[in-house]
């Protein structure tokens, strides 16, 4: 039987008691257990947030989330007392399920539908990252709770400041828009309910309501849907793009404007864009728009470009429009001209390279001299080197040896693929050597490591070889140097790595 004391008012003294008499260091079961006794009844506690302390927040939301108290839920973000609440890592912990997830925003568009700011409201972001605040709701579950200022609320923010200045001169605040942060993963042919929701939200809410996107993934999805998503994403909020579709080159025109839109884009990842056998004035015009974004970013510092079949003898209407260095710059499984490389070796925006990747570029008969300009250019920044599948020989291999000598920084080079004896190998070891820095070299099987002309890799003969690249580096005071070859198994193509010992892939092992 409940006392004469209102049943809000002893609810709300109870769980306060109960929540300050614990130690900080306390089994959080004790908070678990106060916010299911007030969640017993949902619409008390609905009433009690008004009052509630902000250091009981978070773990009455983590239960209402867990137990899909959707009308808490619902109240709780109208009232959440902190500046950020940090949906995606609670989702991550707990199966988030769509009339949970729906609740929240639904709270989020009652709180921007009201004309007048709520006492205490100071919600500014929601943020559905999975891998961002984890610590959060950690902290607020008094597991590890140690820091008194914690329980402190924010001071009011400039909006919030303006909005009761306004008020207090008879004028209609102007209302702060709350931000959405969301990393997105588009891969079906139709939207996910959760995704189609808060885009629901967002159209709704106009200036209200910013969804902002920091990385952005794209693969099989019409264009029509991909440009519906885009249009109430804030586009300056994207930092990482990736594009991963098999578009032709005009699918990607339609995208263009889109990516000029990307002002602070720093990392941009192009895959699978493809012309048609007959090159036409408008695959030139498309070409030349997709070189014309990049002057729209200026904080572009990661370009990959992936099974593009356009780049032969047009690199350099590509780049000519970088306006800003490159920190990487990978260009693989395209075809590229020698003109191509000569442009490459000359372009002002990869003197300043940390990672150049060419993986999967044939280079068999071009002549190399560019790409060793190139390596001599970057010598003092670059830090990783891929030349794997490059089908580069002994003698272009040589030739690159003097430049590598000089790269000071260079902490991982990987040829895989290419075919190189073991006197290049050696010789490769004893121009590294003066290379502190350099701690992982990939290399492939060396050719006598191969029992015939059909490419039979003999591991007997492999493991010789590389004992002997081992006893070298330990000769010369590297034996910390991680050189490990890989090749692929003749059966099935999957990577096969020696170190000290074979990583056998299934095809070698018995039955």
């Amino acid at each position: 039987m409940w006392p004469k004391l209102p049943q809000r008012m002893y609810l709300q003294d109870s769980f306060q008691r109960r929540f300050f008499r614990m130690n900080v260091q306390a089994p959080p079961r004790l908070l678990e257990l106060g916010a299911q006794c007030l969640l017993h009844n949902e619409a008390l506690a609905i009433m009690a947030l008004e009052e509630l302390p902000i250091e009981l927040f978070p773990p009455l939301f983590m239960e209402a989330f867990a137990g899909r108290h959707t009308e808490a839920l619902k109240a709780m973000v109208q009232a959440w007392p902190f500046p950020c609440l940090p949906l995606g890592a609670l989702m991550q912990d707990h199966q988030p399920h769509l009339d949970t997830f729906q609740a929240a925003l639904d709270g989020l568009d009652v709180l921007l539908a009201q004309e007048v700011c709520p006492r205490r409201w100071k919600l500014q972001v929601l943020d559905l990252r999975r891998k961002t605040h984890q610590d959060f709701w950690t902290l607020w579950s008094g597991m590890k709770v140690s820091v008194c200022s914690l329980l402190e609320p924010e001071p009011a923010q400039p909006m919030q400041k303006r909005c009761r200045v306004e008020a207090q001169a008879g004028l209609k605040p102007e209302q702060a828009p709350v931000e959405v942060l969301v990393d997105l993963c588009i891969k079906e042919d139709t939207l996910d309910e959760t995704l189609s929701y808060l885009l629901k939200k967002a159209k709704k809410r106009g200036k209200l309501l910013h969804i902002r996107c920091q990385k952005l993934r794209i693969f099989t999805m019409p264009m029509k849907s991909i440009r519906k998503i885009l249009k109430v994403v804030q586009l300056d909020s994207i930092q990482d793009l990736e594009v991963n579709c098999i578009w032709k080159l005009a699918t990607l025109s339609r995208f263009l404007p889109h990516l000029g839109r990307m002002g602070n884009l720093r990392r941009l990842l192009l895959s699978r864009i493809h012309i048609l056998p007959h090159t036409t004035p408008d695959q030139e015009n498309c070409v030349n728009q997709l070189s014309a974004q990049f002057l729209n970013l200026p904080h572009l510092q990661e370009l990959y470009l992936d099974s593009i079949s356009f780049l032969e003898g047009r690199l350099h209407q590509v780049l000519r429009c970088l306006n800003t260095p490159l920190e990487t710059l990978s260009i693989t499984n395209c075809l590229i001209s020698e003109s191509d490389l000569t442009y490459l070796s000359q372009c002002p925006s990869v003197s300043l390279l940390k990672d150049l990747g060419l993986s999967g570029v044939n280079l068999t008969s071009l002549n190399l001299e560019s790409l060793q300009v190139l390596i001599e250019r970057t010598s003092a920044t670059l830090q990783e080197l891929d030349l794997d599948e490059c089908g580069i020989m002994d003698s272009q291999f040589s030739a690159l040896l003097p430049s590598l000598s000089g790269c000071s920084q260079l902490t991982t080079f990987s040829f895989c693929g290419n075919p190189i004896s073991m006197a290049v190998l050696e010789s490769l070891l004893h121009h590294t050597m003066g290379l502190s820095k350099l701690s992982h070299v990939l290399y492939p099987a060396p050719l006598e490591s191969y029992e015939d002309v059909h490419g039979t890799l003999h591991l007997g003969l492999l493991a010789q070889l590389h004992a002997r690249l081992k006893q070298l580096l330990c000769k010369s005071g590297r034996s910390s140097m991680f050189w490990v070859s890989a090749s692929p198994c003749p059966h099935c193509g999957d990577q096969i790595l020696y170190d000290t010992e074979p990583i056998l892939c299934p095809c070698y092992l018995p039955d």
